[in-house]
């Protein structure tokens, strides 16, 4: 690491420090000796550790950045795994199914995050294939087959068949958990059926809907994000809320692109699909979504609705006012996709993003540049 690289993690650290310090009501004294133990460490070192204190703190705060979450109200919840003295895939693989199981917490979803060791070395930097811990495989379909399963994983899945693992080619199959080390082969792990929670989807007034024998899983573990912290970067750092149900509803079985799943309902409820004029799409993706939140509550599975997740997030920019501090906020991400207009943050005019840190960052999928893709 060349001078001005350490000039500016030194930077990025103390301001970090400072920041973090602050809001835990640390001293001045404190913040001061712990400020002076990272210069030191990096001028050593190049790099420096985040105490487990900080590590937590972190990920609150990069929640609490997160320009495209709608449910940051609950930012201080979010509870920390500190997994960094993981070595090897299947430590990591045993680390992420305990990340899946606490999180579902037998329904009530629990806000977690689990961190691996940092990425400055290439030759130990961690990396999890999945988008999600839990997501249902994509089968594109030949001649011979239809097409099955969720098209967003279509790529995913004939990596994972390349790797080994096989599925029934139904709609619903569970993929494996994928990890890599540096530029190491990458290691396959089926989840255990027993750390898989899902809800199938039935209506509180249409009978008939549960023929259609949609289903979806109970928590979402976002994990091929990495984590920023005073310019450490953290590659492998799933973390998750609960859904909310137009996530489901509307996205994932709405979408034309996904399971489009509204002429079948719409055909179930007897409209008439001759016209768009009709309004069938939006008769049938209202009744879509009752049936998530009247399913995920029938299970005892959190969940929110897309009302109160606005109003929730309006609370949230008042308490970040009454501290003096800026949201940072993508309109197009926030709004809901149903109905956004009757809900507050339609309205918004003022939301801006901001580059703030800590925070969660994309990075380039290993899939894009494996050599089955």
């Amino acid at each position: 690491m060349n001078g001005k690289d350490v000039e500016e993690l030194t930077r990025q650290a103390e301001a970090f420090i400072r920041q973090c310090y602050a809001e835990l009501d640390k001293t001045e004294a404190e913040m001061d000796h712990r400020i002076q133990a990272v210069r030191e460490e990096i001028n050593q070192s190049g790099s420096y550790t985040h105490t487990t204190e900080e590590l937590a703190h972190g990920a609150r705060m990069a929640w609490r950045h997160n320009s495209r979450c709608i449910g940051r109200l609950f930012w201080q919840s979010i509870e920390l795994m500190d997994e960094r003295l993981a070595e090897n895939e299947e430590a990591i693989a045993e680390a992420l199914l305990r990340h899946l199981e606490k999180a579902n917490n037998g329904g009530r979803i629990r806000p977690l995050i689990t961190v691996f060791r940092s990425g400055e070395d290439p030759d130990r930097r961690i990396r999890i294939w999945n988008h999600q811990l839990i997501r249902y495989a994509g089968y594109p379909g030949d001649a011979e087959h239809e097409r099955a399963g969720d098209p967003a994983s279509d790529e995913f899945t004939k990596v994972c068949q390349q790797l080994g693992w096989q599925g029934t080619g139904g709609h619903y199959d569970v993929l494996p958990i994928v990890i890599s080390i540096g530029n190491g082969h990458p290691h396959v792990f089926p989840i255990p059926q027993h750390l898989i929670q899902e809800v199938p989807l039935t209506h509180p007034e249409i009978e008939t809907f549960a023929e259609l024998r949609l289903r979806w899983y109970s928590v979402p573990i976002i994990s091929d994000m990495q984590l920023e912290i005073g310019g450490i970067l953290y590659p492998a750092a799933p973390f998750n809320g609960w859904y909310m149900e137009t996530e489901i509803g509307s996205r994932n079985f709405g979408d034309v692109g996904r399971y489009n799943a509204l002429p079948a309902i719409a055909d179930l409820m007897g409209l008439d699909r001759s016209s768009n004029t009709t309004l069938w799409k939006d008769r049938a993706l209202l009744e879509l979504n009752r049936a998530v939140l009247h399913s995920f509550k029938q299970a005892g599975v959190s969940i929110v609705d897309h009302h109160t997740a606005a109003d929730q997030f309006v609370r949230f920019q008042e308490q970040e006012q009454g501290h003096g501090r800026q949201v940072s906020g993508r309109w197009s991400w926030l709004i809901p996709p149903m109905s956004p207009s009757a809900t507050p943050i339609w309205h918004d005019n003022k939301l801006k993003e901001y580059d703030y840190s800590p925070r969660f960052l994309y990075q380039r999928s290993p899939v894009a540049t494996c050599p089955f893709h």
